[in-house]
């Protein structure tokens, strides 16, 4: 086989590859999107077609569970004022310390570094039930019930975050950089406010979606915390609406106020999306 023949196969299995890759993907996708697609249309169907089952045709009950869910008596707007609060300080705390964490770990060298890292992860295998009876004994002792602080400030110290913005620097911040600036007088801050932090963008914007997701579908804590009905957030009131009694119980509200719900999440992915693939892939992979 001659070298022009070699160049043919190696394009056709290139170009197989890439046609199989994106069949993949393309069945993965709807998988994914489906269920969105399932959720919207049940949010247009009353709760006696929904107990007959799925149909794939939208129903014409959008408006009306709406103004149901609105006339009940759980506070839908301020439920979604405090998921949007708590989500949005928690991903900038989050982010923001984690980052300056990873930069302390990655760029000093002091003793007890080693420890501190291993340390750090450690406290990734802990399972948030395992402290939460110690959690709610100290918030009663801080009289912190029925208060977003509970739900925010524990957010700064985030392992897994923390993880990522290592791995992270280790990929995309050279330490000759750091020493540049050093040398030039700049300030420790002013290197990680003016320097650092703007390199480590694609990063933040990665763990700011994750971070925000997790603390808007965050139900354990805020269910434990949180006990005035203004106070509540989305998810809890989402699970106060699902378990009301049977003559009360409209699965067309249930679906309505979830739909409502992920909004938010959405316009978040779409706002930061484009750092994504930059940011998973860079601080995958150590360069």
């Amino acid at each position: 086989m001659n070298e022009k023949d070699q160049k043919t196969q190696k394009g056709m299995s290139m170009k197989g590859q890439r046609t199989l890759a994106y069949i993949v993907l393309i069945i993965i996708s709807f998988f994914c999107l489906f269920w969105f697609y399932v959720l919207f249309i049940n949010a247009t169907r009353s709760n006696g077609a929904l107990k007959k089952g799925f149909t794939a045709i939208p129903g014409g009950f959008l408006i009306k569970n709406w103004k149901s869910l609105l006339a009940g008596t759980l506070p839908v707007w301020n439920g979604m004022f405090n998921s949007i609060f708590i989500a949005t300080c928690s991903a900038v705390l989050c982010t923001y310390f984690s980052t300056m964490t990873a930069y302390a770990i990655h760029a000093y060298d002091f003793k007890g570094k080693k420890f501190m890292f291993t340390f750090i992860l450690a406290v990734m295998m802990i399972p948030t039930q395992v402290t939460a009876l110690g959690f709610l004994q100290l918030l009663g002792k801080m009289h912190l019930d029925d208060s977003f602080i509970p739900l925010i400030v524990p957010s700064i110290a985030a392992p897994v975050t923390f993880f990522y913005m290592k791995q992270y620097m280790e990929s995309n911040l050279p330490l000759e950089l750091v020493e540049a600036a050093r040398i030039d007088g700049s300030g420790e801050f002013k290197t990680f406010n003016r320097i650092v932090f703007p390199l480590m963008k694609p990063a933040i914007a990665v763990q700011a979606i994750f971070t925000f997701v997790q603390s808007w579908n965050n139900y354990f804590i805020p269910a434990l915390v949180l006990h005035s009905d203004k106070k509540k957030t989305l998810p809890v009131l989402i699970a106060q609406l699902r378990s009301a009694d049977f003559l009360k119980f409209d699965m067309g509200q249930v679906y309505v106020m979830i739909a409502f719900s992920i909004f938010p999440v959405i316009i978040v992915y779409i706002l930061l999306s484009k750092f994504i693939v930059e940011g998973v892939s860079a601080g995958a992979v150590k360069g």
